[in-house]
């Protein structure tokens, strides 16, 4: 195997034995392969589409297909070679609706590459060893590291986006724009000869393309849940029996409320589920009482004291201890080996787990939070925020974003944040937030100084944000006295970026290290277009930051 789209890749190089994330090499095979056949997926469909013909379970399929390779989503060889049987479905329909446009416009088309022509292996190992021979070393062979590293990047950009839309469309929010740039890039990422100029072009874009996902994302919690409200969150548990929700999926919670409503059943939300509080439509539920435990990767001993049944949604599952595996469930898209997958939205099963499970016994700390930062009731105290800077009272923000990770060096995020000064605010987005959850920060003049936007998912919050205090002012993002320190660990942050890098963002800071995939060769194109920087010592960069504006 050789993955290197994550953060904690083995020695920031690929893992090569397993992944760290606990992915085996046979699951990397078949990941590998189901993006494979998506590329085929999307030769016939991009051509189909120049042509007038569509088909949405293709597009819909892809997106899916996409989002289950992104990192810490499924683990699970049975439904890897599941999804590759339908893919292989979906190919020959996409292929039909291709042939027939071609057909109807009196063309011909063109003969393909073997992505097109895949036909799936009788048995799992068969898939296995075809997924083998489509992996990334085969392009680093004939293309080189450069080439190979840019064509990963938009990749990553193009999952993250996808898991992005997946959310969107689970709410019943799609757009046809969106589906035909994933058929585009995944066809461009089939050309044999590829250059520079043109893969850079295409990150763009998918920059672009990200933004759009992004605002549909957004509109379609918003249109579904309300707008995010300033909410203080209970961080504890209190006595009863008890169900932990963890991942993203808004649809999930909702879903897992209505069943348990009336059961005598709390609910709490893990990690990334935690700026649900803020949203309307869900803290109405009276059982949804609280918060437990932190950032993803402390799962695996959180949720081994947790006395409940624990629901999965979607992307940063660990490999699940013995001690609570009978425990947990999978639902949508993610999966691990072994552990009972929910298929349908019927909860019955985790409902009845936790009914079985002791539940809390006693009354925890009580500790609060605060969420519901989102664009919408940021910019209903923007007159406040702009009389704050026009006075001096705020002289910097700090956009702290993006994901938390167990690897050394993320300390600097929570350092960064002690060593702000008193008239700074810090923004907060993603589960990076869990750095500098517990810090005292207070406020200034009323508004506080350190503002959770939500989850990674929300970013489109930040840029809504930023836009409309640049126009305020009269400049442009770069002018604001705004400083963008990204933690990045997977692929949605990579989307994250790219959306940011079209926006004419500069002057980021990505660590808590560089990407294994961006080459020195690409680095210095980011370097010179955006000045895009690894972050450094605390001390240096915080002084170069708030110098930004200087002069």
């Amino acid at each position: 195997m050789f993955c290197y789209q994550c953060e904690q890749t083995a020695s920031n190089t690929g893992c090569t034995i397993t992944g760290i994330c606990g992915k085996n090499p046979e699951t990397a095979a078949l990941q590998d392969l189901l993006i494979d056949a998506a590329k085929g997926i999307s030769r016939y469909a991009h051509r189909a589409r120049k042509l007038g013909k569509k088909d949405r379970s293709v597009d819909r399929f892809l997106i899916e297909a996409l989002f289950t390779t992104v990192t810490n989503v499924n683990f699970d060889p049975e439904r890897m070679e599941a999804l590759l049987r339908e893919a292989h479905q979906i190919l020959k329909t996409s292929r039909t609706m291709c042939e027939a446009a071609y057909k109807e416009a009196e063309k011909q088309l063109e003969p393909l590459n073997s992505s097109c022509t895949w036909v799936p292996a009788p048995d799992q190992n068969g898939l296995i060893e075809q997924g083998e021979m489509v992996g990334i070393r085969k392009r680093f062979e004939s293309l080189g590291e450069d080439i190979t590293g840019l064509q990963e990047l938009l990749l990553y950009g193009v999952k993250g986006a996808a898991s992005y839309a997946q959310h969107a469309m689970v709410l019943g929010k799609e757009d046809d724009e969106i589906y035909g740039f994933f058929h585009e890039a995944l066809d461009a990422l089939t050309k044999k000869d590829p250059s520079v100029d043109e893969l850079f072009a295409l990150n763009m874009r998918c920059g672009e393309i990200s933004v759009k996902t992004l605002a549909l994302l957004d509109g379609a919690n918003t249109s579904a849940y309300g707008n995010p409200e300033p909410t203080n969150v209970r961080w504890g548990a209190i006595p009863g029996k008890a169900i932990l929700i963890s991942g993203h999926d808004l649809n999930d919670l909702e879903k897992l409320l209505i069943q348990t409503e009336g059961k005598g059943i709390n609910v709490y939300t893990h990690g990334e589920m935690l700026p649900t509080h803020g949203y309307p439509g869900l803290k109405k539920y009276k059982h949804l009482v609280g918060h437990y435990g932190g950032a993803w990767m402390k799962q695996r001993t959180e949720f081994s004291q947790f006395p409940g049944a624990i629901l999965m949604t979607t992307n940063c599952i660990q490999e699940p201890r013995e001690d609570y595996k009978d425990s947990i469930f999978t639902c949508g898209l993610v999966a691990w080996p072994g552990v009972t997958h929910i298929a349908d939205q019927d909860f019955s099963q985790v409902i009845e787990k936790a009914l079985a499970c002791e539940g809390f016994t006693t009354e925890t700390e009580e500790k609060s939070l605060v969420v519901g930062f989102g664009h919408h009731a940021v910019l209903g105290i923007a007159d406040q925020i702009i009389d704050a800077v026009k006075s001096g009272a705020i002289k910097h923000f700090f956009l702290i974003g993006g994901c938390d990770g167990a690897e050394s060096g993320r300390n600097y995020y929570s350092d960064l944040v002690e060593a702000m000064p008193k008239d700074t605010v810090a923004l907060t987005l993603g589960c990076g937030k869990f750095r500098i959850l517990e810090a005292d920060m207070g406020d200034i003049g009323g508004i506080p100084r350190r503002i959770d936007m939500g989850q990674c998912n929300d970013s489109y919050s930040a840029v809504k944000v930023a836009m409309a205090l640049a126009d305020a002012f009269e400049t442009d993002v770069n002018g604001l006295p705004l400083s963008l320190v990204i933690s990045w660990f997977e692929q949605k942050a990579v989307c994250v970026l790219l959306a940011l890098l079209h926006l004419g963002v500069t002057d980021i800071r990505l660590g808590p290290k560089l990407p294994a995939f961006i080459t020195p060769t690409v680095l210095n194109v980011l370097v010179e277009k955006f000045r895009i920087k690894p972050s450094g010592n605390v001390e240096d960069d915080l002084a170069a930051m708030l110098n930004k504006n200087a002069g």
